[in-house]
């Protein structure tokens, strides 16, 4: 069954909120095997609602609406519900009581604006708000139907996961969606369409490979509908990964920083960081990671070369001649840093971040990355961009794969 969400404030158009809710429902509602036709967004306009609940009815079996159900005079949902299906609010009872109850477990005294959230459009079934004071509303309209929910997100996903999914579970005939992802590195987005371009040729109908590029990696995914392609799932699977080659990093939903933990864990190896221009932040997403005590000891920021020289051990003479950002340095920094806190394997990274700082011979973006373990080094030199905010992103991310590929290695 074909689903669209609709989102609904002007918080979101001018951009003064992330619209997290679209993201999660697409997620949450392809993995309960419905499709999603389309996410759109509109502003706090009951024309504008309308139009695109007019336009959404056209093109799916069931509309999602959250935003602008609750107290204040900017939050018309309920009453150009009321204009689309030519009705009116009363009162209810229930959804009073429900409001109370909430209000009673708080301690906080309830006042005139929230009572009113008792209002409800006449011919809609009402579900409960576990957990707020919006109640949920649901239409039905021509077989198909609309769910009006509360835009905070944790209201929203309680109704989902509670009440609502299972209840289109019920109405609705959902089909299995099965999908694969793989995890690619050290390749352009071009170069890697390239390589797979037969592949994608002659994937069976039904089947389609998708893109998802982020900083120093690309993650594909492979999917389809219906629980009968499981076989061929496994096999196309099995055929992607062999293409990818050297370039395979990991599989599945997760970040580089999970797959390196497990790597990790599973070898029971240990890991530091010696980071200058990336000032920490290799360390933060490695210890982002629930667990990552198991097998992440600390690290050394080494921004300033007296910290290299004096924390690290880095050879001044080494930086005369080489420069700081060089394989020479890097090697020493990650050499060093698994001595210094007693681990098997180390990550050093130097660069030039931007926006200023570069040469002709190392512009902006130039990096060098050393991973180390038990004995084993591989150093590479990466340009990672122009921007400072996307090339601390980037540079991490490949630091993190460079390691995880080389304990990967046999």
């Amino acid at each position: 069954m074909k689903v669209e969400v609709i989102t609904i404030g002007d918080e979101i158009l001018i951009g003064q909120i992330v619209d997290t809710n679209a993201a999660w429902l697409g997620r949450e509602l392809t993995r309960c095997g419905f499709e999603i036709a389309a996410i759109t967004s509109v502003g706090d306009c009951q024309d504008d609602i309308i139009r695109a609940i007019d336009h959404a009815f056209e093109r799916a079996d069931i509309l999602l609406l959250t935003g602008g159900v609750g107290p204040t005079n900017d939050d018309i949902t309920k009453h150009t519900l009321c204009r689309y299906f030519h009705t009116a609010l009363e009162f209810n009872d229930e959804v009073l009581q429900n409001i109370e109850l909430l209000f009673l477990n708080r301690n906080i005294p309830l006042n005139q604006l929230t009572r009113q959230q008792a209002y409800i459009p006449e011919n809609c079934r009402v579900i409960q708000n576990r957990v707020g004071t919006a109640p949920i509303l649901w239409f039905d309209k021509d077989g198909k139907v609309l769910v009006s929910m509360p835009g905070v997100p944790f209201e929203m996903r309680t109704a989902m996961g509670k009440d609502i999914i299972p209840l289109l579970q019920e109405r609705f005939q959902a089909n299995e969606y099965l999908q694969r992802s793989y995890l690619a590195t050290g390749i352009t987005e071009s170069a890697l369409a390239t390589r797979l371009a037969e592949f994608e040729n002659k994937l069976p109908p039904g089947f389609s490979l998708a893109y998802l590029p982020s900083f120093g990696y690309i993650r594909l995914r492979l999917s389809a509908w219906g629980e009968d392609r499981k076989p061929e799932m496994k096999q196309l699977g099995r055929k992607l990964k062999q293409l990818l080659g050297d370039h395979f990093a990991g599989k599945g939903e997760k970040m580089p920083e999970e797959l390196l933990g497990e790597k990790l864990r599973k070898k029971q190896l240990t890991v530091a960081t010696a980071e200058s221009c990336t000032g920490g932040y290799i360390a933060h997403r490695i210890t982002v990671v629930p667990g990552a005590s198991d097998y992440y000891e600390g690290s050394i920021v080494s921004y300033d070369n007296r910290i290299k020289e004096e924390l690290l051990d880095v050879d001044p003479g080494t930086i005369d001649v080489h420069g700081v950002v060089s394989r020479e340095v890097v090697e020493q920094m990650a050499i060093n840093i698994t001595g210094k806190l007693k681990t098997e394997c180390g990550i050093a990274v130097s660069g030039i971040m931007g926006p200023d700082g570069g040469t002709k011979s190392k512009p902006v973006g130039t990096v060098w990355i050393a991973t180390y373990c038990d004995g084993r080094i591989l150093s590479r030199e990466y340009n990672v961009g122009r921007s400072r905010e996307e090339n601390i992103e980037r540079t991490a991310n490949l630091a993190i794969l460079q390691l995880l590929k080389m304990l990967s290695r046999k």
